[in-house]
C-alpha cells in the first residue's frame, strides 16, 4: 500500500528579491573572488594596469554568473514524497521514498536534500545527490519507525543547490507535506464461540438485516416486476390477491466494542501504559470481528460511535470492512483521554436497541460506574469486559490497600449482571485473555448461569 497524496511543489517566485536571494547565498568562497574581483578592479583603476583589471572583473564576475544560473535553476527542479505504507502499526517501519526531477534543459549541480521528520519517527535524513542532468531523475528512500501511535506530518522536503565552483549554496523548501498515520498494535485472536449455538452468515443470533428492508417468510402482494415462480398459490387464494414469497434476507451479526476513554479510569501514560494496552486491544477485537464477518461499530465513554452517522451507527452492509476498518484504525490512532468521568453517555446510546454482543474495555470503575456497566448488559446478546484496573496495573498491590478486594467487588457486580468479566493485569496477552473469556463463559452456561445469547467471535 502506498500513499495516495503524494504530489510536486513548485516554490513561488519573488522576482523583487530574486538578485538579493541570489546574493544572499554565496559561500565563502564565492564571497572571497568577489571581495577580491573588486579589490584587484580598483587597483588596476589606480594603477592603470588593464590587464590587471580584466583578471578584477573575472573574478568577480563568476561567483555572480554562479549564482544567477543557479537562482534559476532551483525553479526547475521538482520533488515528490510516496510513503509504503500510509497507515501502519505502532513498532512497525515505513519508508519514504523521495524523487528528485530536474525538468531543465541545463544539469544540475551537487543536491542535498533533507527531509522534516517529528523526532519521535527518527533522526532528520539527509542525502548528498550529485549532478543531475537534464531531465533525469534521482530516487532515495529512508525508514521511519514509531512506538507510538498518532499522526505525524512528514515535510516540507528542503533541497540545497550548489554550482560545481562551491561559490553558491541556495536553499529550497516545498510546500507539500504527508501525512504518517501509526495505528494501534493489533493482536491475532484466536476464533472462538461464546454462545456455542448461533448459526448462520457472521454465525450469530443476535443479528441484524443485511440489506435494506424488512422481508421475511411471511409472503407480500405482488408487485410489478416480481418473478412469477414466486407465488404463494396458497396465500393467493387465501387473500383472493396474488402473493409471491419473501426471500429471506441474508443476516449480519452485530458486535459493538466499547473502549473506555476517561481520564481518572487509567493511570501512567506511555507505551507500556493501560490506556495503550486498552487502545490496542479494542483495534484487535475489531479487526478479529469484522474479519468474522461481523457488523462493527467502536464506541466510547463519551457516546461517539464509529463508524456510521445513523441511529445505530454500525458499519453498512454496502460498506466494505476493508473501509471500516481504516476508519476506526485512523480513530484509534489519535484517540485519547475524554474529560469525562462516566459511562453514562455510552449507556443511554446502548440501551436505544439490541446490540448483539457486546465487549468493553474498561479502566477504573467505582461503585456507581460499575453499576452503570452492569446495566449495558440488558441489551446485548452477549457481553465480555476486560477491565484494567490501577491496583493490579499501575502500582504494585501492596501499596494500595483494598485495591484488589474493590477490583473483585466490581468484577463481581459485572459477572452478576451477566458480563463474562476478567481482570486485566499488567503484561497480560489479550490472546490468552480471548481464550478465557471463552472458557468462563462455557463454564458459566454448564453451570447454570444466566447469560443471554452471543455470536460466535
Amino acid at each position: 500500500m502506498t500513499s495516495g497524496s503524494t504530489g510536486q511543489a513548485e516554490a513561488e517566485r519573488d522576482e523583487k528579491g530574486g538578485i538579493r536571494t541570489a546574493l544572499a547565498g554565496l559561500t565563502t568562497r564565492g564571497r572571497s573572488f568577489l571581495a577580491a574581483g573588486v579589490a584587484a578592479a580598483v587597483c588596476a583603476y589606480v594603477l592603470g594596469q588593464s590587464d590587471l583589471l580584466r583578471v578584477g572583473l573575472l573574478l568577480s564576475v563568476l561567483p555572480l554568473v554562479c549564482a544567477t544560473v543557479l537562482y534559476r535553476t532551483r525553479y526547475r527542479v521538482s520533488g515528490s514524497r510516496r510513503l509504503s505504507p500510509a497507515r501502519v502499526p505502532a513498532g512497525s517501519e515505513a519508508r519514504v521514498h523521495l524523487r528528485m526531477d530536474n525538468v531543465s534543459r541545463l544539469p544540475t549541480g551537487l543536491l542535498m536534500l533533507q527531509d522534516r521528520v517529528p523526532y519521535v519517527l527518527g533522526p532528520r535524513p539527509r542525502f548528498v545527490l550529485d549532478r543531475v542532468e537534464p531531465g533525469g531523475r534521482r530516487e532515495v528512500s529512508y525508514r521511519v519507525r514509531s512506538d507510538l501511535r498518532g499522526r505525524y506530518p512528514l515535510g516540507p522536503l528542503q533541497l540545497r543547490l550548489s554550482d560545481p565552483f562551491g561559490m553558491c549554496e541556495l536553499t529550497r523548501s516545498f510546500s507539500t507535506y504527508d501525512t504518517l498515520t501509526v495505528i494501534p498494535r493489533v493482536e491475532p485472536l484466536p476464533p472462538v464461540r461464546f454462545s456455542g449455538e448461533a448459526k448462520g452468515y457472521g454465525d450469530g443470533r443476535q443479528r441484524s438485516l443485511a440489506l435494506a428492508g424488512e422481508d421475511d417468510v411471511i409472503p407480500r402482494g405482488y408487485r410489478y416486476g416480481d418473478d412469477l415462480r414466486r407465488v404463494h398459490w396458497r396465500s393467493t387464494a387465501r387473500y383472493g390477491e396474488l402473493m409471491v414469497r419473501r426471500e429471506e434476507q441474508p443476516q449480519r451479526a452485530r458486535c459493538t466494542v466499547l473502549l473506555d476513554t476517561r481520564g481518572p479510569a487509567f493511570q501512567g501514560a506511555g507505551p507500556d501504559s493501560a490506556f495503550e494496552w486498552a487502545v490496542s486491544g479494542t483495534a484487535s477485537v475489531l479487526v478479529h470481528m469484522l474479519e468474522r464477518g461481523f457488523s462493527v461499530r467502536l464506541l466510547t465513554d463519551t457516546g461517539s460511535s464509529v463508524p456510521g452517522e445513523g441511529a445505530d451507527g454500525f458499519a453498512g452492509a454496502s460498506q466494505e470492512s476493508a473501509d471500516a476498518a481504516g476508519l476506526m484504525m485512523d480513530t484509534l490512532a489519535v484517540i485519547d483521554h475524554s474529560d469525562g468521568t462516566g459511562l453514562s453517555r455510552a449507556y443511554d446510546l446502548l440501551r436505544g436497541g439490541n446490540e448483539g454482543l457486546l465487549v468493553a474495555f474498561f479502566g477504573d470503575l467505582d461503585e456507581e460506574q460499575a453499576t452503570v456497566a452492569a446495566k449495558m448488559r440488558q441489551r446485548s446478546g452477549g457481553a465480555v469486559a476486560f477491565v484494567l484496573d490501577s491496583g493490579t496495573w499501575g502500582r504494585e498491590p501492596t501499596d494500595v490497600p483494598g485495591a484488589l478486594d474493590r477490583g473483585e467487588e466490581r468484577l463481581r457486580m459485572l459477572r452478576e449482571a451477566g458480563w463474562t468479566a476478567l481482570s486485566v493485569p499488567r503484561g497480560a496477552s489479550l490472546n490468552d485473555l480471548w481464550r478465557r473469556a471463552d472458557r468462563a463463559r462455557t463454564d458459566a452456561v454448564a453451570t447454570g448461569g444466566v447469560l443471554g445469547e452471543g455470536g460466535a467471535a
